[in-house]
């Protein structure tokens, strides 16, 4: 083992001074993780690049830096570019002949679509030019039968709820940031979020892409079929690539018919062990309704209550449990869930619970979840980490976290996504302190591996964890995606300094 002091001063990409220790090996990375990247050798904007963009996107090549600014930086204010270009393309067509100047021209461009990433992978690192697909929200179609949909990946999720819950069906995905995230963006990064256990990843319900390659060529496997073995399926290889090897243009995506019947219940268990075995229970007894399995520890709660006025609608427990089920016979439902909660307190399973079937009522508990993390931003200094582990490990890693920091963070709270195994670990601190950072990281990341864990759940990695990725996956594995990034995009003009470390790029 040994230390890395690094102290950091770069005025594009904002970051801390640190001190890391990290393993010695052949995949350890050379240089501190934290480090900000070397600016690659890209060239710079000219008057003569601006009046093409501007030729070919009439009064959507922004430059004014007061409209800029806003896309220089990530949701979290962590990561700050320095772009003085945004460009806002209408059509697939745009896209293309921007990356064809571009690829050309060796300019670096940064992909963006809502900007809601929480590892600083979409936005630029030095002067990259922004390409965002906000204007690309048009819905191409909706087969009202199989109940797929096709739209441009700017299209914002909870737009498309609303556009599909007026045709009986819904997305199968929900996210907290569904009010500004945008579908390609959910695509690139591979999103997950609440409807995870019941209707899949992105991987099985992302029929077909659209997508743009680094050199302006446009691929289009925008297929809208169930089944295709013709081949390699190369859609897959953009779902969670984070812009790297291509920008995402369109999507067609397998939509699920809206549930006539939906109960939330909000239920308190004392003990972990306990919420897992409650868990086990409501997979075996809800089965083909169980729908959602989330859960949130009492700090969580206590955020909810002090920083959001959110009142508790239980009485105060160690861990919380929000379950949905959504069927098609509220009856048949109802009866199984009152079984179910029945069995549950027979066993003393969870101590107290309430249930919601009327909208507003779902609507409310629902929020004890998904504004967890609205409530952490009030808290001061967030540390975000979002980790999947086996199921049984989960809290632990909250409870090893507190003990290791002994003190020195405001706070360490654990929520997520039982049914997949997904933790999102936050730590806060009253401002931002490198040596509570020095402290969480490695630890955090050899934590994870130890226990066969991935260091990344459902945000990538972007530029925050890019140079980690060695804790999840075997050098072999990330020289041959060294090996696809170089032939898909051999300028590397694409997103640079995200998801892949620094020595595969």
């Amino acid at each position: 083992e040994f230390t890395v002091v690094l102290l950091v001063n770069c005025s594009s990409a904002h970051f801390v001074a640190s001190t890391c220790k990290l393993h010695a090996g052949a995949d350890a990375p050379k240089s501190s993780p934290d480090a900000a990247p070397q600016r690659l050798p890209f060239s710079t904007v000219t008057s003569e690049d601006l009046d093409f963009f501007r030729k070919l996107l009439p009064g959507r090549a922004i430059t004014d830096q007061d409209v800029v600014e806003s896309s220089n930086v990530d949701w979290l204010k962590s990561v700050r570019g320095s772009s003085e270009v945004l460009l806002r393309p209408q059509t697939t067509d745009e896209v293309s002949q921007i990356l064809r100047y571009c690829n050309g021209r060796n300019l670096a461009v940064n992909p963006q679509g809502g900007n809601t990433g929480l590892v600083g992978g979409s936005v630029p690192v030095y002067d990259e030019i922004i390409l965002s697909t906000s204007l690309m929200n048009n819905i191409m179609n909706f087969d009202n039968i199989s109940g797929i949909l096709t739209c441009q990946a700017g299209c914002v999720l909870e737009n498309l709820s609303l556009y599909l819950e007026d045709r009986d069906y819904i997305m199968p995905l929900d996210l907290g940031a569904k009010g500004s995230c945008q579908i390609g963006g959910n695509v690139a990064t591979n999103a997950g979020g609440l409807r995870l256990l019941r209707y899949g990843s992105l991987h099985g319900t992302v029929l077909g892409l659209e997508v743009v390659l680094a050199d302006g060529r446009v691929l289009d496997c925008l297929a809208t079929l169930r089944k295709d073995n013709t081949g390699y399926d190369l859609k897959q290889l953009f779902i969670g690539s984070e812009g790297t090897l291509g920008v995402i243009t369109a999507v067609s995506i397998l939509c699920p018919r809206k549930p006539k019947s939906v109960n939330v219940v909000f239920l308190g268990c004392e003990t972990f062990e306990q919420l897992l075995k409650t868990f086990q229970l409501c997979r075996g007894m809800l089965g083909e309704i169980l729908s959602a399995y989330e859960f949130l520890d009492s700090e969580c709660m206590k955020l909810l209550n002090t920083h959001l006025k959110l009142p508790n609608p239980i009485s105060e427990c160690p861990f919380y449990i929000v379950i949905e089920t959504s069927g098609s016979d509220s009856s048949h439902d109802s009866q199984k869930l009152h079984n179910f909660l029945e069995e549950a307190m027979t066993a003393t399973l969870v101590t107290d619970g309430t249930v919601a079937t009327e909208d507003s009522k779902i609507k409310a508990l629902w929020s004890m979840r998904e504004r967890i993390t609205e409530a952490l931003t009030h808290d001061g200094f967030v540390y975000k980490y979002d980790i999947s582990l086996p199921v049984e490990r989960i809290y632990q890693l909250v409870t090893d976290m507190r003990e290791h920091l002994r003190g020195r963070a405001k706070r360490v709270v654990g929520y997520g996504h039982v049914g997949d195994g997904n933790l999102h670990l936050n730590i806060t601190s009253p401002a931002k302190d490198p040596a509570l950072l020095a402290a969480i990281e490695p630890f955090v990341y050899e934590w994870t591996s130890r226990f066969q864990g991935s260091i990344s759940a459902e945000h990538g990695l972007g530029l925050k964890k890019r140079n980690y990725i060695y804790y999840s996956k075997p050098s072999q594995a990330v020289a041959l995606m060294g090996g696809l990034k170089a032939m898909l995009d051999p300028n590397g003009i694409l997103n640079p300094y995200k998801t892949l470390p620094d020595n595969a790029q």
